[in-house]
């Protein structure tokens, strides 16, 4: 079992920066890749990044790269979304999720086996 509490969101003007944080509980946390997803209001859940259990790799959607940046530590359980530039259209729910094993598969939300309650991120205009 594998419990994930995120945090780090708010609101930012369009242009602006916000880190998110993902803490895990458990001490099986490397053993899981650790994907980030958003979620607007009316809107079907949307990939945004991920990373393996190791870090050494991660995977983005094309809207956010070269924006948004994920790593994990994983002696602290908790695996970050650094986003820059942000837009308004950005504004949603921002939530992580812990999918077992290996990053393939990352940008589909069944994969995971667990999920946080989520972020408010709003981006103003």
């Amino acid at each position: 079992q594998v419990q994930l509490v995120e945090s780090g969101g708010g609101l930012v003007q369009a242009g602006g920066s916000l880190r998110l944080s993902c803490a895990a509980s458990g001490r099986t946390f490397s053993r899981y890749a650790m994907g980030w997803f958003r979620q607007a209001p009316g809107k079907e859940r949307e990939f945004v990044a991920a990373i393996s259990r190791s870090g050494d790799s991660t995977y983005y959607a094309d809207s956010v790269k070269g924006r948004f940046t994920t790593s994990r530590d994983n002696a602290k359980n908790t695996v970050y979304l650094q986003m820059n530039n942000l837009k308004p259209e950005e504004t949603a729910v921002y939530s992580c999720a812990a999918k077992p094993a290996v990053l393939g598969g990352a940008p589909v939300s069944h994969n995971y086996d667990y999920w946080g309650q989520g972020t408010q991120v709003t981006v103003s205009s």
